[in-house]
């Protein structure tokens, strides 16, 4: 079982990632063309499992934008609400969808390279465009007309 395998500590060399690791220099033997290794596959599995996690989020929220589309009842006095909300939702999902892929190949890579991964901005796009939207659901849902009850 996964749990029970020895996690190596920060730093250490894997048994399968023969690359270099970041910070150190390059074998002397180095043609200057960067070499690349199969990395652990514990981390490739972690690295996939977090593509497929920025990817089920992604389905969310297009399912989310359809929802709010076809079920939720029409804002009263502003008939286009629905809309306002449910198109960024779906095109943030698109959004989400390629912006994941793009970030398991990066991390991929520089695993193969026993490079740095580097930061992802995913989070950051997910956070700002889901408190906007949060905000103009808000706005609509306070101050659009009410229907009279």
């Amino acid at each position: 079982m996964a749990s029970q395998l020895p996690r190596p500590a920060a730093g250490q060399r894997v048994d399968g990632n023969t690359g270099n690791r970041a910070g150190q220099p390059p074998a002397p033997a180095d043609t200057g063309r960067t070499t690349e290794s199969e990395p652990d596959a514990r981390f490739t599995y972690a690295n996939e499992r977090t593509f497929l996690a920025w990817h089920r989020t992604a389905l969310a929220l297009v399912v989310a934008g359809l929802a709010i589309v076809q079920l939720l009842p029409p804002f009263p006095g502003v008939p286009f609400g629905r809309h306002v909300l449910a198109l960024p939702l779906i095109v943030l999902g698109g959004v989400l969808s390629v912006g994941s892929y793009l970030e398991w190949a990066r991390h991929q890579r520089a695993m193969r390279r026993g490079e740095p991964l580097g930061t992802s901005v995913l989070p950051r796009i997910l956070a700002i465009a889901i408190t906007i939207l949060a905000l103009v659901a808000a706005f609509l849902s306070l101050f659009a007309p009410g229907s009279g009850s």
